[in-house]
């Protein structure tokens, strides 16, 4: 896979660094010129990604996020959000709609089906107690469509 650009960021895992993981993203981003369309729905899926790794990763300990960001020759935007949290023993029954491990804090169970409708492939892999490493491709629009 050639690369032609790539940024990686860790941040700890506090949900104030969600907004920072969307602002990274959308500082990196603009060298490609996506419509706003595009970066709305890439800032979403990123802060889903990152939101998850907060809320259910690491739970109730504190540890460390990677974001990394890829510029792909035809305008493919690679995305890789990982986290050594608590890991997912279903990833098949945690990427269904509504399903949640946190009802007790009104989350809606939405956050990989906002991922996936905003992005062209989402990928989750995960291990119990190992982390779960989330990749996201999203080819924008030539110049003019």
């Amino acid at each position: 896979m050639e690369i032609l650009n790539e940024i990686k960021f860790i941040m700890p895992s506090l949900s104030v660094n969600e907004g920072a993981a969307r602002a990274v993203v959308s500082s990196f981003l603009i060298q490609a010129d996506p419509t706003v369309e595009e970066l709305s729905d890439i800032r979403t899926a990123v802060s889903e990604a990152v939101t998850n790794a907060v809320v259910h990763g690491y739970r109730h300990k504190k540890g460390n996020i990677e974001l990394t960001v890829r510029l792909l020759p035809d305008r493919v935007i690679y995305i890789k959000v990982r986290d050594k949290g608590c890991g997912i023993a279903n990833v098949e029954q945690a990427m269904e709609p509504l399903f949640t491990t946190a009802p007790e804090e009104e989350r809606s169970g939405l956050g990989f089906s906002v991922m996936q409708s905003f992005m062209d492939r989402l990928t989750v892999r995960s291990a119990p107690e190992k982390g779960t490493t989330v990749t996201m491709r999203k080819r924008l629009s030539a110049h003019g469509d």
